[in-house]
């Protein structure tokens, strides 16, 4: 997922010469991730690192078409919706694009972070060479979009009001006749909660809608639990004689896991796999194991050209107990099959360094993972010099045209819209990737009064993040940094001279700590060391994000 320029926001770029009193100018931004399970040696011809999708790329789904893989994620309510990567060898990805660039597909209003596009699956239709995405939009619905060559954009959405639930995905069999699978409730009184089921339809391929109702395929789950809970993220594929229903099981939390079943039609009678769960590191493992991994699941399947199947799941990686801010990554690990069953990983840890298999060997690729920004340890830098903004930033909710790129940098005009709100903020977001990293900016920002603040702001959610940033204070330009977990509380501050001030955060694990710089001053000033950022952490505040770094101005700080 090599970062690169695309003109991917249809968003107009406003004119250099209109500026706005309350307008911030962000110099730079600058990134570096340094964690230990990275920090190993690499033969690039034969292994690879784990995770492949490094921090916040959550519920991945992929297809293969000729020589090229195919790769979504979901993206919650950042826009523009559905990153698209392509890979010829599962370990290097370039990102395309991204499936919803438009608002018209992704409309965002008034939803919540954790809301918008929940785990969206590609499949390719081979009897009409039709690619086909699949999601749900919380704040709408479930629906689809096509194309015949993703390189050159999608439908608009088809809507599918008669799929109640979510994680729908498409299965297009060799006949040509399609499916599809999804999340539901199951029909009548749940037994107990969490009980879920899974439902098919039948799709007509040609009329581009469901035919007929729906048929019950799997409720509650498997039997590896008593009351197994959420069955959800189905996904159906085909090997010889046999029809494979694979689903994660447990939660997407510390209990994930993925198990399978199989038929000799998509209709069923459906048997399970007598090794279920074919994935998961919930148990039988050593806790405090280096490089832990946990929460595995949500997979998907793909077989290679040479033949070798590989699954992608998400995983995080905790710093301590089940806290983790990276949010939850893109894994990938070869399948073996046993006795019929497809086997990825459950009685040992996932490591760090990975060996490949199949095409990998076959065709002597050399894997570049530390070039491409997506995996291992790295740094960047962007100045924003270009003429559009770099494929990593993404927008909360669907955006208005705040931002300019000048040639000297990047501008955001203020907007009276604060962090917690549920609306189009005023900023740029891109993903904290390691758990051990520093992120710093300059910005040029001359507050008028204690509502206007310009700097950084660290995203869980809503009701818990961070703000630092420049502002006024008793009519003193300040630092300020404030800390929110269900309430905003002010951590730290410092007077300052009104001039271009550098931010800097630096991230160890669980503690965050804050400096400045001034123009002609002394070097980097510690406003705040060692605040508890553990708010980041899902299992602290809820919801699927990994936690966002964001160049960020307000006119209605609170």
């Amino acid at each position: 997922m090599k970062t690169k320029r695309i003109p991917c926001l249809c968003l107009a770029v406003v004119s250099s010469s209109v500026m706005f009193a309350q307008t911030a100018h962000f110099k730079y931004f600058s990134y570096s991730g340094n964690d230990e399970r990275f920090n190993k040696p690499l033969e690039t011809n034969h292994q690879y690192f784990n995770p492949i999708g490094l921090g916040f790329y959550p519920d991945p789904s992929v297809c293969r078409v000729g020589d090229t893989f195919f790769l979504v994620n979901s993206s919650f309510s950042f826009f523009p919706g559905v990153p698209l990567s392509t890979s010829k060898d599962l370990i290097n990805w370039t990102l395309l694009g991204h499936v919803l660039d438009r608002t018209s597909q992704l409309p965002l209003t008034k939803q919540g972070v954790s809301g918008g596009v929940f785990a969206p699956a590609i499949a390719y239709n081979e009897k009409n060479k039709t690619f086909y995405m699949i999601t749900t939009n919380v704040g709408r619905g479930n629906f689809f979009v096509k194309t015949k060559d993703p390189s050159k954009g999608w439908s608009e959405p088809i809507y599918l009001p008669k799929v109640n639930g979510i994680d729908p995905s498409f299965f297009f069999d060799n006949n040509g006749k399609g499916y599809i699978v999804h999340n539901a409730p199951v029909v009548g009184k749940a037994d107990y909660e969490g009980q879920r089921a899974i439902r098919l339809f039948e799709f007509d391929v040609n009329g581009d809608s469901i035919k007929s109702n729906f048929k019950e395929i799997l409720r509650g789950g498997t039997s590896v639990e008593p009351q197994p809970i959420w069955i959800e993220g189905p996904h159906i594929f085909k090997r010889g004689s046999y029809y494979y229903l694979m689903c994660a099981e447990g939660g997407t939390g510390f209990w994930h896991s993925e198990v399978i079943l199989r038929s000799k039609s998509p209709m069923g009678e459906w048997e399970e796999c007598p090794h279920n769960p074919i994935l998961t590191q919930r148990k039988g493992l050593n806790p405090n194991r280096p490089d832990i991994v946990t929460s595995t699941g949500h997979a998907d399947l793909v077989e290679d050209q040479a033949g070798q199947w590989w699954a992608v799941f998400l995983g995080c990686r905790p710093y301590e107990n089940d806290f983790y801010n990276t949010g939850r990554d893109t894994y990938l690990l070869p399948v073996t099959w046993k006795d019929g069953w497809p086997m990825i990983l459950t009685d040992k840890p996932i490591p760090a360094v990975n060996e490949m298999k199949g095409i990998q060997l076959k065709n002597k690729i050399v894997s570049r993972q530390r070039e491409n920004l997506i995996t291992g340890n790295f740094s960047y830098t962007d100045r924003f010099e270009g003429p559009t903004l770099d494929s990593r930033w993404m927008f909360l909710r669907n955006p208005t045209a705040f931002w300019n790129l000048d040639g000297e940098g990047l501008s955001i005009k203020a907007l009276p819209v604060a962090v917690s709100e549920r609306e189009s903020l005023s900023a740029l977001w891109t993903r904290q990737q390691h758990t051990n990293f520093t992120a710093e900016t300059q910005v040029d920002f001359t507050p008028a009064s204690s509502k206007e603040l310009a700097g950084f702001s660290l995203l869980q959610n809503e009701e818990y993040n961070f703000v630092f940033g420049k502002t006024l204070i008793d009519n003193k330009p300040t630092i300020t940094l404030y800390r929110a977990e269900k309430g905003q509380a002010l951590i730290a501050s410092a007077s300052v001279p009104n001039k271009p001030v550098r931010l800097k955060i630096e991230g160890k694990g669980r503690y965050y700590s804050f400096w400045y710089a001034l123009e002609g001053g002394e070097g980097w000033q510690l406003l705040a060391r060692g605040v508890d950022a553990v708010n980041l952490s899902t299992n602290r505040s809820g919801g699927f994000i990994g936690a966002c770094i964001g160049l960020y101005a307000t006119t209605d700080h609170h």
